[in-house]
């Protein structure tokens, strides 16, 4: 053979002779003795993807208690799952075999399929949804799971409500979609099998190291299954994009597993290690799922968080909370919009009325004179309040969204339907100083006020200017890059505030978002409940905890920066670029 022809053909056959072989054990057939849980199949219609029917079956173990809540594991692809012949996972074989001997608890698995849209006539083709609904990123599939299959399921079946009792499991794409659905919602999912997952760029799923890597851990355990002759195509290299995810999961602190084979993209490895795999995923229940402890020293979130300080409820029951502002003191205050009131959050906890027909006022912020200004832009106007509630006038036909001040009392404000920041001078004076950002909101002085920070909502830019001495804007640039919710390119981006090491921290729709001195997104605490966040600020008696505004709620969470008053600017430190 000639040496060229050789090697080519040497190296075509490496894959091939590096393969291991991979053989289901005992645990992955029928066993004499051991009790047949029953299937019952069943159809659904979905509204959360509108017109798209799917089979899907329930599985129930013979060792059922119906009078216990019973754990719940979720399946993707559910008609390939739940197969018992073949070569395939044979997975109700198996969970017979581990419930039988006790080493997974008795639970209920439901097995589905991705949703089709029913071709039009007979001369059409139906739309199928499997891409759609498993390869991208977003809550939409976990709400489905969550608003649609679950509460139909619990209607005939007592499902427990912990969260800690419910696993997904998934192959390819399922396995994205099982992962994603808990990294959306680990308030309802905390358990994920992934075998083979394609978490490359079909929808966008190669971004999940990296946000695995900044957001605040979550209380998840993940297995993933990967072999090295797996797809290498044009969304990229499944077996990179594996070890990838098993290596900022490790790094981010979580309770995970990667398991690394040979094999293609097939069950041969999957099928053979399900048995294990489910062991490890439900050991030690009914113990609930460890929240991973990050221990890298270059993560951001370790020189910012206190252990064990989570989230804490400052109040509920409002319609609309936005704008809060500081005092002096550390007192916190907080807008209703819809209600027409600000609120004070004292330092003792205690919230009271601070003034009522605020005129819908929304951002706020203390001044340098002790004063409380405000954007009133139910009457169109920049006022301000003294503590006794007395109110002045400072500027009006100006619509406004939020508002920030220097130590001399200039104020800039957002005008988000005119696409406008406005500048006011301490004698009223008021001007245009940009247009054109698609939805200006947040808008915030840096620690040492040389420039102005402007978030748009509509976009994931916080745009950074230097700010002139009288006023106006220059340089301005498109300068902080903020992580995007899948569902569309909006951030949300919404209040911020600052540290005195010139970290902004800025509310949006996927968290609160806190990006440094050179705009990178470092880190992105977890939201305290399922909702957008919509302002925050830093107060206390020492500026040490945060405040956030969370629809009709208000949060706290006490952490390692400290703020800045806007009053008292301070040079930051030089930063890490």
């Amino acid at each position: 053979m000639h040496r060229r022809n050789f090697v080519s053909a040497l190296a075509a056959a490496a894959p091939l002779l590096a393969q291991e072989e991979y053989k289901q054990g005992p645990d992955s057939f029928r066993q004499e003795g051991v009790p047949k849980g029953a299937i019952t199949a069943h159809k659904w219609t979905s509204k959360i993807f509108p017109g798209t029917v799917r089979d899907y079956w329930i599985y129930v173990p013979a060792q059922i208690n119906s009078r216990n809540p019973a754990p719940v594991m979720i399946f993707q692809d559910g008609g390939g799952m739940v197969q018992e012949d073949g070569a395939g996972y044979k997975v109700p074989v198996v969970l017979d075999n581990l419930i039988h001997k006790k080493d997974i608890p008795p639970l209920i698995a439901i097995f589905i399929n991705p949703g089709v849209l029913p071709a039009a006539n007979a001369n059409a083709q139906p739309r199928f949804n499997r891409s759609l609904e498993y390869d991208g990123l977003g809550d939409r599939y976990a709400r489905f799971l969550i608003e649609e299959i679950l509460p139909e399921i619990a209607r005939t079946h007592n499902l427990s409500k912990d969260p800690d009792h419910y696993a997904l499991a998934g192959s390819s794409s399922g396995a994205i979609a099982a992962f994603n659905a808990a990294w959306s919602r680990p308030d309802q999912f905390r358990r994920v099998l992934s075998f083979i997952g394609s978490f490359v760029n079909l929808r966008g799923a190669q971004i999940l190291p990296s946000l695995i890597r900044k957001f605040e851990p979550k209380p998840l355990r993940v297995f993933l299954q990967d072999g090295s002759n797996d797809n290498d195509i044009y969304g990229g290299s499944w077996w990179i994009a594996n070890q990838d995810m098993a290596r900022s999961l490790e790094w981010s602190g979580y309770e995970s597993k990667f398991v690394k084979g040979t094999e293609a993209h097939n069950s041969k490895h999957g099928s053979a290690i399900l048995p294990d795999a489910l062991r490890w995923l439900w050991k030690d229940f009914p113990k609930p799922v460890a929240r991973p402890v990050n221990t890298s020293d270059r993560h951001y979130l370790n020189t910012a968080l206190i252990p064990g300080k989570d989230w804490e409820l400052v109040g509920s029951g409002y319609r609309f909370t936005e704008g809060p502002a500081v005092d002096k003191t550390g007192q916190v205050f907080f807008t209703d919009i819809p209600n027409n009131r600000i609120h004070k959050i004292s330092l003792d906890g205690k919230v009271t009325v601070f003034k009522e027909d605020t005129g819908a006022t929304n951002g706020l912020m203390f001044g340098a004179d002790g004063r409380l200004y405000g954007c009133q832009n139910g009457r169109k106007q920049i006022v301000a309040w003294t503590m006794d509630g007395a109110e002045t006038v400072l500027a009006k036909d100006v619509q406004s969204n939020d508002l920030c001040l220097n130590a001399k009392g200039e104020i800039w404000c957002t005008d988000p339907e005119n696409k406008r920041v406005w500048f006011l001078d301490t004698k009223g004076n008021k001007k245009v100083v940009h247009e054109g950002i698609e939805r200006p909101n947040g808008v915030l002085l840096s620690t040492d006020q040389s420039l102005l920070m402007v978030n748009d909502s509509r976009g994931k830019w916080v745009w950074s200017f230097s700010v002139n001495a009288d006023g106006s804007l220059t340089n301005g640039q498109p300068f902080h890059r903020l992580e995007t919710p899948e569902e569309n390119s909006a951030s949300g981006a919404d209040g911020m505030t600052i540290d005195t090491e010139g970290h902004l921290y800025v509310a949006s729709r996927i968290g609160l978002q806190i990006c440094d001195q050179a705009g990178r997104v470092v880190a992105i605490l977890n939201k305290p409940h399922a909702g957008s966040l919509s302002n925050v600020v830093f107060g206390g008696p020492d500026l040490s905890t945060l405040y956030v505004t969370a629809g009709d709620r208000v949060y706290k969470r006490e952490i390692k920066r400290k703020g800045v008053y806007s009053w008292a600017p301070v040079k930051p430190p030089m930063p890490r670029l």
